[in-house]
């Protein structure tokens, strides 16, 4: 299964992404992981969702290659609908989502951890949102939860990717930790969250969502309109060809 759900006896709630290669997830695999997430949420059980990933990557965004082999636009809109249903999942889910980031994290990668409560990351972790090389945009909302302004657009524009230490600087990411410690470092933040009393945790992440300056929601949907229009252009279809037929794993 692409996405796991298992629930600890401390309340502590492990959902793991799958996919290998590179966990570049089907339009199916967005939608379960959006289910996996509002379950958790709606459990009364769980007090902190700690969102993995098994393999060498945290998530290179959409299958660009079941993008490709589908015709008509039934693809594109199902992987757009998808990530806005996963991001907002992270995002709205009733208890704090701890990401816990090894290897890449692009693309979508970026609009789940953009969305969640507290990041920690493993020394070989880093970010980007290279949207701009396959004819698509989306994500600069979640990036720019995770730097400043003008670094997001930098590293929008131009593709480029920043190191998980690199965010520690500007508060985003929590900690870096080895990769053989970064299971044990994300369950350690989680346990002081879940230790606390669950009733008033929900209260603060609703309270904390109420309070938000941007309705993410809301402005990731106004990217993913020009994604659109992008589309409708045929500028989109021209770069993922030539995307997949020089990549195996196919990220966005």
């Amino acid at each position: 299964m692409p996405i796991t759900s298992e629930l600890r006896p401390d309340g502590v709630r492990l959902v793991t992404m799958n996919a290998p290669p590179v966990n570049a997830l089907t339009v199916q695999g967005w939608f379960d992981l959006a289910t996996a997430l509002d379950e958790a949420g709606r459990d009364l059980a769980t007090k902190v969702v700690v969102l993995r990933a098994e393999g060498k990557g945290f998530n290179a965004g959409v299958d660009i290659k079941e993008m490709q082999h589908t015709t008509g636009f039934d693809a594109l809109l199902g992987a757009n609908r998808g990530c806005y249903a996963a991001f907002k999942a992270v995002y709205e889910c009733a208890v704090p989502v701890v990401a816990a980031v090894n290897g890449f994290c692009v693309g979508g990668g970026v609009g789940l951890v953009g969305n969640a409560d507290c990041i920690v990351a493993s020394d070989d972790a880093y970010f980007g949102v290279p949207e701009v090389n396959q004819g698509a945009l989306g994500a600069a909302t979640h990036m720019a939860r995770l730097v400043p302004q003008h670094m997001m657009r930098t590293l929008y524009f131009t593709a480029r990717t920043i190191k998980a230490a690199d965010l520690v600087q500007f508060g985003s990411v929590l900690e870096v930790v080895p990769r053989d410690r970064l299971d044990e470092a994300a369950l350690e933040v989680a346990g002081e969250i879940a230790a606390k009393d669950g009733r008033v945790i929900r209260a603060a992440k609703a309270a904390l969502n109420g309070i938000d300056p941007i309705d993410v929601n809301k402005s990731y949907r106004f990217e993913q309109g020009f994604t659109y229009e992008l589309n409708l252009m045929g500028v989109s279809d021209e770069l993922r060809d030539d995307f997949a037929g020089t990549n195996k794993g196919g990220k966005a």
